[in-house]
């Protein structure tokens, strides 16, 4: 195997520890790996993990590492009959980045990797830091200063070395960036490191399984950096180049209003992010002014015959107090996808049968973000 740039097809032996082209600078692609997904008889006999799908991930589970992430529950959400909703924020660490994670602790075990760089906006620094940790790594992890303290006291409780950054994401990524040219080091980039985009299709794998070998008609899906969707899309096209599905799912990818690229983009028929201001939103997971793999995540969405469409902060609010009514918890970004759908935005059409027409992912506990109340809570 080897990481190839998408933009100049430069290989690079996954020994140098790159993280981006030595060339051109562009994002590097895992090369050299075929998946073959095992049938669902030989699954029914396998744990309850995302490593149950061995043959069809670029790295090997780490016993000693692994805390038995994947496989999170496929949920129904009373008065919405044709929709699903995955319980990805059950995971070990609280959301969805450990199935990333995961993958990307056990690749820096078979280098040898001693120290690890993360840069997030909490989640994706979480997972890696508690995965690092077991390992026996040490990890820096690069976040915005604006984090909630909820991710931050998380991370400070497996052992990362924490460095606030001053202003936007970018400058977050940037500075994590210069810390990871320093040799030796791992950039665990949820971002450039294509074997996290490897765990995340797993997310499709066990709806493939949990759906009894079929996948909803339409995904729903969160898209700042657009780790999830292009996971995702990874996922659909490995089953449909094995035959296990016969088309791929509609995309629609969910963005912040406040901060949306990516959707800004697709409207106006360009083939990469647009330039645009970011403003404060409660999203903090998704606002991201300038993904890196932006080409990508509309190139995968317009494969699909999918779109991009954006939620309010207040669409966001609403679809948080809906969902914690239905006894979800979760962060304000992984309501995101429910305010589009649940408000209409994401405009999913309906479709007959007894299986969900579309399935929506709960990315992170409403526990990270949740903050401290000021005066004893009264029922309303």
């Amino acid at each position: 195997m080897t990481l190839r740039c998408v933009t100049c097809g430069r290989d690079h032996p996954l020994t140098d520890l790159p993280w981006r082209c030595a060339g051109c600078r562009g994002v590097l692609d895992l090369a050299g790996f075929t998946a073959a997904m095992p049938d669902r008889a030989t699954l029914r006999d396998r744990p309850p993990t995302l490593w149950r799908f061995a043959e069809a991930l670029p790295v090997g589970e780490p016993p000693d590492i692994s805390m038995g992430e994947g496989m999170t529950p496929l949920l129904s959400i009373p008065g919405h009959p044709g929709l699903a909703l995955k319980a990805d924020y059950l995971m070990p660490t609280g959301s969805f980045k450990d199935r990333g994670a995961a993958l990307l602790v056990a690749l820096a075990r078979e280098l040898k990797v001693t120290r690890m760089v993360a840069d997030s906006s909490g989640n994706a620094g979480a997972a890696i830091a508690a995965y690092a940790t077991r390992a026996g790594m040490a990890c820096d992890v690069y976040v915005p200063a604006a984090t909630s303290a909820g991710k931050l006291a998380q991370l400070l409780a497996y052992g990362a070395t924490i460095h606030r950054i001053e202003g936007s994401r970018e400058d977050t990524a940037a500075a994590a960036a210069a810390a990871a040219d320093e040799p030796g080091i791992f950039y665990a980039s949820h971002v450039y490191n294509p074997f996290f985009l490897h765990g995340t299709k797993t997310y499709i794998f066990e709806l493939w399984e949990q759906l009894g070998g079929q996948l909803p008609g339409t995904l729903v899906l969160p898209a700042g950096n657009g780790t999830l969707v292009l996971g995702a899309y990874l996922g659909c096209r490995e089953l449909l180049e094995q035959r296990l599905i016969d088309r791929l799912p509609v995309i629609v990818a969910v963005q912040a209003a406040a901060c949306a690229p990516l959707a800004r983009a697709f409207n106006d028929g360009l083939a990469a992010p647009a330039s645009v201001t970011t403003e404060a939103t409660i999203a903090e997971g998704i606002a991201i002014g300038s993904p890196a793999r932006g080409h990508q995540v509309l190139a995968a969405v317009r494969d699909t015959a999918g779109w991009i469409v954006t939620v309010t902060d207040d669409q966001i609010r609403a679809a948080c107090k809906a969902l914690a009514r239905a006894g979800l918890y979760v962060e304000p970004t992984a309501a995101a996808s429910w305010a589009a759908v649940s408000t209409g935005v994401a405009d999913i059409p309906a479709a007959p049968g007894p299986q969900p027409h579309a399935v929506v992912p709960l990315c992170g506990s409403g526990l990270k973000s949740a903050p401290r109340p000021a005066a004893p809570l009264e029922p309303e």
